[in-house]
C-alpha cells in the first residue's frame, strides 16, 4: 500500500479568526485523495520539529499585524534556523501561505512575501494560490473566491468587531480550502514523480 502524502499547516491565531482559516485549508489538503493533512500552531512548535521534518509540504499560516507576520509566528521562523536551515531538514518540500487582516488591504502581501522568502531560504518549493481575481467586477460579488485578487497565497478579511464564527466569509474560507487541496495535488504529483524517478535510478 502506497504511504499517504502528508500536509502540515503551521500557524499562529490572535483572535481565532486565522484557525478558522488553518482549518479550512487543513480541510482542503485533507480532502484529496492520498493526503493526511495536521494542524500545528505554532504555540506548540517544539513537540513538533521531528514530525514537521517527514511531511511532505507544509503550509504556513499567520495574521498580518502591523505589516508584517505576527510576533509568535516570526519567533518560530526565527527559531527554524537552528531547527531546521542548520540541517537543510525541508529542502525541497511544497510550501504555500496564507494571512488575514481587518483591513481589506492591511498589507498582507508583505505577509504573503515574507512567508514566501522564508521557504526560499529553507529550499522549499512555493505554491501560489492558482485563481484570478474574484471580485473585479461589476458582476462579479463579494461571495467569490479570490474575492481579495491575491496571487501569492491565500488572504482573509476579518472585522475587527467580529466574532470568530462570522469574523471569517465563506468566500475567504473556500479560497483557503482550495489552496489546501492545490498544495496536496501539488504534493501528490511531486512524490508520484520522485517514486518514478527512484524506479529508473534502480533499472539504469
Amino acid at each position: 500500500m502506497t504511504e499517504a502524502v502528508r500536509v502540515a499547516v503551521v500557524f499562529h491565531d490572535g483572535h481565532g479568526h486565522t484557525r478558522r482559516q488553518a482549518e479550512a485549508v487543513h480541510a482542503g489538503a485533507g480532502s484529496v485523495m492520498g493526503v493526511r493533512s495536521t494542524l500545528v500552531p505554532v504555540e506548540d512548535i517544539h513537540a513538533h520539529w521531528d514530525q514537521l521534518d517527514t511531511v511532505d509540504a507544509i503550509i504556513f499560516g499567520a495574521p498580518t499585524h502591523m505589516g508584517s507576520a505576527s510576533a509568535p509566528f516570526k519567533a518560530f521562523m526565527d527559531a527554524s534556523e537552528q531547527a531546521v536551515l542548520a540541517r537543510g531538514a525541508w529542502k525541497d518540500k511544497v510550501a504555500a501561505g496564507f494571512t488575514n487582516a481587518a483591513a481589506r488591504s492591511g498589507d498582507k502581501l508583505n505577509t504573503l512575501q515574507q512567508l514566501a522568502i522564508f521557504a526560499a531560504q529553507l529550499g522549499m518549493h512555493w505554491v501560489n494560490l492558482g485563481l484570478p481575481p474574484g471580485h473585479d467586477s461589476s458582476t462579479s460579488t463579494e461571495n467569490s473566491m479570490n474575492r481579495h485578487g491575491y496571487f501569492l497565497g491565500a488572504a482573509a478579511q476579518c472585522d475587527a468587531d467580529a466574532g470568530v464564527d462570522n469574523g471569517t466569509t465563506p468566500a475567504d474560507l473556500k479560497t483557503s480550502a482550495y489552496l489546501g487541496a492545490r498544495v496536496a495535488r501539488v504534493a501528490l504529483q511531486l512524490s508520484a514523480g520522485r517514486a518514478e524517478l527512484a524506479k529508473t535510478t534502480m533499472t539504469a
